[in-house]
């Protein structure tokens, strides 16, 4: 494991628990204790949260993991029904004989999950994705109706960097569906990878008609780099946790649709 990618496990642990002790982290992480403590004293360091006695506690009040992106592991399992439901809504967007980019993501990959045995065409950066349209052990679509970008993984699970930029800029498509970190009203739309905001902005820009998929938890957070202005999205798709004040505030900035976030 990168030692960026294990700091996002850590710094991750933090947020979900408020509080973490080193010893459960390293057994948890396979590491040394030295291992996790360097570790806390970088994410100390870059602001993440604070430093106790045997291990570390979340800064409340204070943005938290602005830098670093969670492992994709971690991520699904957090609003799993509101996720499954936020798919469901955006799927009738998604008509027979299109091409769909599909952006990296947990909430996105939910949708992939929708689309096997239809007649589209996608072009994806994530593996994950990928993996699930193309798998012969049940519905998918044919292989050279998937394309992959290639480039380099994150710890979220999407494909970046120069490769995937390039082989983006080559693609046109109907429709782009991509996750985020982070909606704000003033910030935008954000991600905590650098890479990962590029390769979005390249994706985003293959397609007629954009969208942004997001359960309700990632209404005020803001990452570190910005991947999109609210005017080149034209369609938020969140769940029915968002705030009635959120939604207002939102609706203002684009179209915003709002799925039943319970489960199915």
């Amino acid at each position: 494991m990168l030692a960026a990618e294990r700091r996002g496990h850590v710094l991750a642990a933090v947020v979900s628990r408020g509080a973490v002790r080193v010893a459960d982290l390293a057994a948890e992480l396979g590491v040394s204790e030295m291992t996790i403590r360097r570790d806390l004293d970088q994410l100390e360091t870059d602001g993440e949260l604070s430093k106790v006695h045997g291990g570390a506690v979340r800064m409340d009040g204070e943005p938290a993991g602005r830098g670093l992106e969670p492992p994709s592991s971690l991520k699904a399992a957090r609003e799993p029904d509101a996720k499954r439901a936020i798919a469901g809504a955006a799927l009738p967007m998604i008509e027979d004989g299109m091409t769909v980019a599909i952006g990296a993501g947990t909430t996105t990959l939910e949708l992939a999950r929708l689309l096997r045995g239809r007649d589209i065409a996608v072009v994806t950066n994530s593996v994950s994705i990928f993996q699930l349209l193309t798998d012969p052990s049940d519905s998918y679509l044919a292989a050279a109706s998937v394309q992959l970008t290639g480039g380099q993984r994150t710890p979220s699970d999407a494909l970046v960097g120069p490769i995937a930029n390039s082989a983006l800029e080559r693609y046109r498509t109907d429709r782009a569906f991509v996750g985020t970190h982070g909606i704000d009203p003033t910030a935008g739309f954000t991600t905590p990878n650098l890479g990962e905001a590029e390769t979005n902005r390249k994706l985003l820009s293959t397609a007629r008609s954009t969208v942004v998929l997001a359960d309700h938890t990632k209404y005020d957070e803001i990452g570190a780099h910005l991947f999109a202005e609210f005017d080149q999205i034209d369609r938020l798709v969140t769940d029915d946790g968002l705030p009635t004040v959120a939604r207002t505030e939102l609706a203002d900035l684009t179209v915003l649709t709002i799925a039943e976030g319970r489960p199915r």
